[in-house]
C-alpha cells in the first residue's frame, strides 16, 4: 500500500469533520465533499477543538499539519486521494449511488472505507466496479480522539483490503478491531443498542429520568468499561476461581424475567417528547461547543491517566507517541550541523495564551524542551536510549524573554552546543518568530547524563559521544552568543 498523503472525504458532518481533524493533525491533507454552505466553518471549528484536545493529550511532536479544503462534488474529493472515507447520512441507496459515482473518478488501487454505524458492507459495495477494495471503518465520536475503529468487510472485500485499511487507521493513532463476520451494527453498536433499549423502557415506565440513567452509568460501570470491558470485569468478580465461579453464581440470573431487552417500547410522540424534555433539562443553558470541549478534556484526562499504566487506550496513545518521537528522530538525523541546529518549530496554540494575550511563560519552556528532545534524538539519546536506562537530565535553565508571541504565530528554534564532555551538555537555544526571524526568547541549559536506574550521573555511551563530537567541533567555529552565561543580577536594597 502506497503512503497515504491525501484523504478524500465524502461528507463533512460530525463524523466527516472528525476524520478531517484526525488526518490534518497527522500531517495528511484532507479534501472534503459537502454541499452545506456552512461546511467550511463547521469543519474549522471541529479541527480547532481537535487541535486544542491534542495539545493536552501528548507532548510528542505532531507532524506539520496537513491542508484541508471543501469541494462540492464527490469526484473533486477523490480524484487525487490515496484513501477515501465515506461519512454520508445512513441512507443505503444514497451511499451506494454516491460511492459508485466517486469510484469512477478515483484510482483503481485506492481503498474506500465507510463510516457507517450499521449498514452491511456487502450491500454498500454492490454498485462498485472494484468491490474488493471496499471496507467498513466504523469510528466513534469524536473521531479525532476515540481510538476504536471497527473494520468489517463484505462478501467481496479482500483480506488484503482489511489488513491495509487497518494499518492506515493504526497509523492515525487508532485501535482497529477487525470483525470475524459481517453483521448488522457490528459489535460496539449492538452492545450500546442493548443498553439503549433497556434505558428507553426505564424512562417509559417512569423508573428513572434521562439524567439519572446517565448518572448510573458515568459514576458506575462506565468507568470500569473504559479500561477492562465486560468479560474481564466479570472474571475478576468471580474471585480466585475466575469466570467459572462467576457464571455459576450469576449465570442463572439471565433467565430472570426482570429485563425488557427483547421487547422495545414504541417510540411514539409521548415517549419522544418525554426524552427530549428530560434531555433539555439535563443540558440546561450549556451550549454544544462547551459540552464538546468538556467531553474532550475528560477523554484527554482519562487517556493520559491510562497512559501512565501503559494500558487499554493509554497503551494505544503511548504506541502512537513512540511513533511520533521516532519520526522526529528521523527528521533530526538529516539536519545540517554546520549551523545552529534547526530541529523544531510550530505555531502558538490558542490554549497557550495568558491573560495578556500572548504565549504564557510555561509554554516557552515547553517549546525549548521539545527542541532539546529533538537535539537528543539527533545524537542518539532519544526514546529508545531512555528505554535502555540512560538519559540526559536538565540541571539548570535560564530563559530570557525578548518579544511577545501572539496566538497563531509561527516559530522555530535553533540549538547550538556550546560545550560538552562525557557527562555534560551545555546548549544555547533561540526561539525565533518565523515571519521575520526575530529572536523571541533564548534558553541556556546544562544537561547531565545519568544512569536512570542508579540515579546518578555517568558517562554517555560511546555511540552517543561519537555523534556529539562532530557537532561540537562544528559549533566551536560559530560565534559565541553574546548573552550566554548571563544571570539575574541582584537588585540593590534601597
Amino acid at each position: 500500500m502506497n503512503p497515504i498523503r491525501r484523504l478524500g472525504l465524502l461528507g463533512g458532518g460530525v463524523i466527516g469533520a472528525g476524520w478531517a481533524a484526525r488526518a490534518v493533525l497527522n500531517g495528511i491533507d484532507a479534501v472534503i465533499c459537502d454541499p452545506d454552505p456552512e461546511a467550511g466553518r463547521k469543519v474549522a471549528e471541529v479541527i480547532d477543538n481537535a487541535r486544542r484536545a491534542w495539545a493536552g493529550m501528548t507532548l510528542a511532536p505532531l507532524p506539520r499539519p496537513g491542508n484541508w479544503r471543501i469541494v462540492r462534488t464527490p469526484e473533486a474529493a477523490v480524484e487525487a486521494a490515496d484513501f477515501v472515507q465515506e461519512s454520508l447520512p445512513e441512507r443505503e441507496e444514497m451511499k451506494i449511488h454516491l460511492l459508485a459515482q466517486a469510484e469512477r473518478a478515483m484510482r483503481d488501487d485506492v481503498i474506500i472505507g465507510s463510516s457507517t454505524s450499521g449498514l452491511l458492507p456487502t450491500r454498500l459495495q454492490s454498485g462498485l466496479r472494484h468491490p474488493g477494495r471496499f471496507v467498513v471503518g466504523h469510528p466513534f465520536n469524536p473521531v479525532y480522539l476515540m481510538p476504536l475503529i471497527e473494520v468489517c468487510g463484505g462478501a467481496a472485500t479482500s483480506a488484503a483490503t482489511k489488513t491495509q485499511a487497518a494499518a492506515f487507521y493504526r497509523s492515525l493513532g487508532m485501535r482497529p478491531l477487525i470483525l470475524r463476520k459481517e453483521i448488522d451494527g457490528f459489535i460496539a453498536d449492538r452492545l450500546m443498542e442493548a443498553l439503549w433499549r433497556e434505558a428507553l423502557w426505564l424512562i417509559h415506565d417512569d423508573v428513572a429520568s434521562a439524567e439519572e440513567i446517565d448518572d448510573a452509568m458515568r459514576f458506575g460501570p462506565g468507568l470500569r468499561w473504559a479500561f477492562m470491558g465486560t468479560f474481564l470485569i466479570y472474571r475478576i468478580a468471580g474471585g480466585e476461581p475466575g469466570m467459572r465461579h462467576f457464571m455459576a453464581q450469576f449465570g442463572p440470573s439471565l433467565k430472570w424475567p426482570w429485563t425488557k431487552l427483547m421487547d422495545v417500547p414504541e417510540l411514539d410522540d409521548a415517549l419522544l417528547e418525554k426524552i427530549v424534555a428530560q434531555s433539555d433539562a439535563q443540558a440546561g443553558a450549556t451550549g454544544i461547543r462547551e459540552y464538546e470541549r468538556l467531553r474532550d478534556q475528560c477523554l484527554v484526562a482519562i487517556m493520559q491517566a491510562l497512559k501512565t499504566q501503559d494500558y487499554a487506550a493509554g497503551a494505544v496513545l503511548a504506541q502512537h507517541e513512540r511513533a511520533l518521537w521516532s519520526a522526529q528522530g528521523r527528521a533530526a538525523a538529516a539536519a545540517e550541523i554546520a549551523a545552529p541546529l534547526r530541529l523544531f518549530g510550530g505555531t502558538v496554540e490558542p490554549a497557550w495564551i495568558d491573560y495578556n494575550g500572548h504565549m504564557t511563560e510555561s509554554r516557552y519552556l515547553q517549546v525549548f524542551s521539545h527542541a532539546s528532545d529533538a537535539m537528543l534524538a539527533l545524537i542518539g539519546a532519544g526514546t529508545d536510549y531512555v528505554a535502555r536506562g540512560h538519559s540526559y537530565y536538565t540541571a539548570e535553565t535560564h530563559i530570557r524573554h525578548l518579544h511577545e508571541l501572539p496566538p497563531g504565530a509561527a516559530y522555530d528554534v535553533t540549538t547550538q552546543i556550546l560545550g560538552a564532555d562525557t557527562k555534560r551538555l551545555h546548549i544555547w537555544q533561540v526561539l525565533h518568530r518565523t515571519a521575520d526571524a526575530a529572536p523571541a526568547a533564548t534558553c541556556e541549559q546544562m544537561l547531565l547524563h545519568v544512569d536512570a536506574k542508579a540515579g546518578k550521573t555517568c558517562p554517555a555511551l560511546p555511540e552517543v559521544q561519537e555523534k556529539i563530537d562532530p557537532i561540537l567541533a562544528a559549533h566551536a567555529a560559530l560565534q559565541w552568543p553574546a548573552d550566554a552565561g548571563r544571570a539575574i543580577r541582584r537588585v540593590p536594597t534601597p
